[in-house]
């Protein structure tokens, strides 16, 4: 049986050639904001960008969605969860830079337009903004039947940052050490090929329960995106010295190459994969690296710092006070090929 990937179940690569010209086109307009306030920091393709507010403060600036998980949302006629992820999703990419998140807007896409649903995914906004500890200060509701079926939700948020606390892995070095906080299930990443494998391939139904979840698939895969904001923000309140900040969102662990330095990561142990990682790779006969490529595998974010047993302690101990798990699952290492290398249990290591 041939593998599943990602291609195959309708989303093609948007990274490389791509989006290089996609955004390269901006860069146009740089210059009109140079030695102002709103001059860009930073180059883009970080996790969030930061312009020029103060002569000491930057804004970070971050944009996402949910994605395809709103096609779950609409299949079982729950919204009040969408929101935490849309939060979630831009939140995440502002800390990885340093920020502190303060605000955020929305935009709603829908075809029809119901005070139910809206009244729902507004729940689910306030409660991820109340996790945030951020204001969602406006947003835009555009009703467009013509354009989409269902719904898209997408936001965009703001976040402060000092200048000299900008942080985009430009201090990472060899025997630097990975440490990854444990997602809460797929968050909003991965749904597409999710979706294909569980419901095409596999022919499950939204209904099917699995013992091992302890729930029915749909309400697995609803769970909403865990908000990392608390106790990253803590860790850098407290001052410990932190070499890189990375969201493990869309492509997996290759987010970690999203940092300044050309180093390599390798990933040597993980905890027990969550099993419906496992669920999804048997139902459409993924391979191991498609799933690395792809999914977060039980680990949500990531924290990379010296090789310094009290700083690691320390970073342990805050996570765990905020009432997450947390790992010391890798290092870094010298390489003429920046990448990340997957090495699990005695397993042949898998370049992702």
């Amino acid at each position: 049986m041939k593998h599943l990937t990602y291609k195959e179940a309708g989303v093609l690569p948007i990274g490389g050639e791509l989006t290089k010209t996609f955004f390269e086109s901006f860069a146009a307009t740089l210059p009109l904001r140079k030695d102002k306030r709103g001059e860009s920091i930073l180059d883009i393709g970080y996790f969030a960008n930061v312009i020029k507010l103060t002569d000491h403060l930057g804004l970070a600036l971050s944009t996402d969605g949910v994605g395809t998980k709103v096609r779950l949302a609409q299949a079982l006629n729950r919204y009040d969860t969408i929101g935490i992820d849309c939060v979630a999703m831009n939140v995440n990419d502002l800390i990885c830079v340093g920020a502190e998140p303060i605000a955020m807007l929305d935009y709603i896409a829908i075809d029809t337009v119901s005070k139910e649903i809206l009244d729902s995914i507004a729940e689910g906004l306030v409660r991820g903004a109340t996790m945030a500890n951020i204001g969602i200060v406006g947003g835009e509701i555009s009703q467009m039947g013509d354009v989409v079926k269902g719904i898209d939700l997408i936001g965009m948020a703001v976040g402060t940052v000092g200048y000299n606390e900008i942080n985009i892995g430009q201090d990472v070095v060899p025997g630097d050490v990975i440490i990854g906080i444990a997602s809460n299930g797929l968050h909003s990443n991965g749904y597409t090929l999710a979706n294909h494998a569980l419901f095409n391939t596999g022919k499950y139904e939204l209904n099917t329960y699995f013992n091992e979840l302890g729930q029915t698939i749909g309400e697995e895969l609803l769970r909403p995106t865990h908000i990392y904001v608390n106790e990253i923000l803590q860790i850098l309140n407290e001052k410990i010295p932190i070499n890189a900040l990375v969201n493990i969102t869309g492509d997996g662990f290759r987010n970690l190459t999203r940092v300044k330095q050309p180093v390599n990561f390798v990933i040597g142990w993980l905890p027990s994969i969550p099993p419906i990682f496992q669920i999804i790779k048997e139902a459409g006969n993924i391979a191991d690296v498609e799933m690395f490529r792809t999914f977060n595998m039980g680990i949500g974010f990531c924290i990379v710092v010296q090789n310094d047993p009290t700083i690691i302690s320390e970073i342990h101990s805050i996570i765990h006070q905020q009432g997450h798990d947390s790992y010391t699952i890798g290092y870094v290492d010298s390489s003429p090929h920046k990448g990340v290398v997957i090495g699990l249990h005695g397993a042949n290591a898998m370049r992702v």
